[in-house]
């Protein structure tokens, strides 16, 4: 089959998992612009194996639970995915890098760490607050985006990002080692580089992103501009350009570059 034949926005694309993924920033310990933190997906993995992209992961049905849960307790009323979303990119932030983020209580380097074995044990969030009197912070997390391609011959996700502020400088950070195997805080522009250079992979969403993010020197203005922007589902889709094969996305999304060349672009 043809390339063009999958042009996206398909009605019989694959059916999408929900999953998010949280950007985390830090300000830079040398004063430069705010870094983010990156992680190197395992090489064995079947999707983005071996790609460099932020934290997090699919939606389990106990974050379902957990947001449905929160929201009767406290009388926040939020789009149900959206709230699984938050709780999502909360758990597989602390899973993958250690970092107890979107989260209020009694929380340093020790009890975070001993929170991140308890959840790597159990895989439910909910546990972890129970064990540490924690509580949910959804306000620290600011939706950003939220990427749902419909391609027919690719493994589909819904995905939402989120920002959020570490604030601090100096945080260490360590790799979970069963998906990924390495983490490393950069600026969006120094990402960039990096991967021009070939010394990470990116891919199209995250380049995209990237691109986004790196129009900000400080959390606060990337916070300012993602509550300002209305949040447009992005869909990839395959155009003819020139004659030549692009994969675009809405130009009104937010993001400063709408696509790339469809032989330059990382799908997955």
């Amino acid at each position: 089959m043809d390339e063009l034949d999958d042009m996206g926005e398909h009605a019989d694309a694959a059916p999408a998992t929900p999953a998010a993924t949280l950007v985390v920033f830090r300000h830079d310990p040398a004063g430069g612009p705010a870094h983010i933190l990156m992680v190197e997906r395992s090489g064995s993995l079947a999707f983005a194996g071996g790609a460099t992209v932020f934290p997090g992961g699919k939606v389990d049905p106990a974050d379902r639970d957990l947001a449905e849960a929160f929201m009767a307790r406290t009388g926040l009323a939020l789009d149900p995915a959206d709230a699984a979303g938050r709780i999502t990119a909360v758990r597989e932030t602390l899973e993958e890098t250690g970092l107890a983020v979107g989260l209020v209580g009694a929380i340093d380097a020790e009890r975070a760490a001993a929170a991140r074995r308890l959840l790597l044990d159990t895989g439910r969030l909910a546990d972890v607050l129970e064990a540490f009197d924690w509580e949910l912070d959804f306000d620290a997390l600011v939706p950003f985006a939220r990427w749902w391609p419909r391609h027919r011959n690719m493994r589909v996700f819904d995905t939402r990002f989120y920002l959020a502020d570490l604030g601090t400088g100096a945080v260490d950070v360590t790799a979970d080692t069963t998906e990924n195997r390495h983490l490393f805080w950069a600026s969006a522009a120094e990402a960039l580089r990096l991967a021009d250079e070939k010394a990470i992979k990116i891919i199209f969403p995250t380049r995209r992103n990237l691109e986004r993010l790196a129009q900000f020197s400080h959390f606060h203005a990337a916070r300012e501009h993602a509550l300002a922007t209305p949040i447009v589902t992005v869909t990839p889709r395959i155009e003819l350009r020139d004659g030549e094969r692009w994969l675009v996305i809405p130009a009104d999304a937010g993001y400063p570059v709408d696509g790339e060349l469809l032989s330059q672009a990382d799908r997955a």
